[in-house]
């Protein structure tokens, strides 16, 4: 089975490393779409036209049989458009992992970090009503703006980027918040820095498992045997930053930039 994955920059690739663990014997096409980094800070009706686009890329140029989402911001405003009209393809989102969150927090104050488009999203605001109604939580909302550049341009651990998460950690720090959404797929790579800043040991809770697992069922429901080889195809509407590939998957790939989607 061949799979596409997109986001609008580097940090779907999150997603991909653990698909790498989990997923084998599959093709594994992701496309970043950096010519409009970042989906966060662009409204909705632009963030479906960039998700249609891309899908369209993937399935005219590589045949895909099944997609992902792996952005949160994407998944709020296109996810529900991309299903009507692709509905021969598995398409797996990426969602802020609040319910996980209250789980696993003692305290009962959780923190969300996320774009500010995903904050805002429907989705996002019918989650929180639904879990409000059954589990007593603290939620702190955190929209971070301008925190995808600083990861895209792999500036993850700089002077610039403490003073953007002091600023928005310190209200989390002092409401003891001990488990924190990281609410895109960006995220994850400033974990270290963001525990710095909080000074206590965070439970971090990101998609990429939960992506992966629901990903591999359903493909193992059309008679997917999970085995053999996984190769990893990397395309770029803009520019990238190679560093930050390695640094996410553990070893350097290629990544072909595309002229054009068409």
């Amino acid at each position: 089975m061949t799979i596409g994955v997109f986001d609008s920059g580097l940090g779907g690739l999150t997603i991909v490393a653990a698909m790498l663990r989990r997923i084998h014997g599959v093709r594994i096409v992701y496309v970043a779409d950096t010519a409009n980094a970042p989906y966060g800070e662009k409204t909705p009706d632009q963030i479906r036209d960039f998700s249609i686009r891309v899908t369209e890329y993937l399935i005219s140029h590589h045949r895909i049989d099944a997609l992902v989402v792996a952005c949160n911001t994407a998944t709020s405003a296109a996810i529900e458009e991309l299903r009507k009209r692709y509905g021969n393809l598995i398409i797996v989102g990426t969602e802020p992992g609040l319910k996980p969150a209250i789980s696993h927090s003692l305290t009962k104050n959780v923190g969300v970090l996320a774009t500010p488009a995903t904050l805002g999203g429907e989705k996002y605001k019918s989650l929180v009503g639904m879990l409000s109604q059954h589990y007593r939580v603290r939620v702190f909302e955190q929209p971070c703006p301008g925190l995808v550049q600083q990861i895209e341009s792999g500036e993850t651990d700089t002077p610039k980027t403490h003073a953007m998460l002091e600023g928005w950690l310190a209200p989390m720090r002092a409401a003891d918040v001990d488990t924190i959404v990281l609410g895109c797929t960006h995220y994850p790579l400033v974990k270290e820095a963001i525990e710095r800043v909080m000074g206590r040991p965070i439970v971090f809770i990101d998609s990429a498992e939960g992506v992966t697992n629901r990903l591999l069922h359903l493909m193992e429901l059309r008679g997917h045997a999970n085995g053999g080889e996984t190769s990893l195809a990397l395309y770029a509407t803009g520019a990238i930053e190679p560093a930050m590939v390695e640094t996410i998957l553990g070893k350097s790939f290629s990544v072909t930039v595309l002229n054009s989607l068409d």
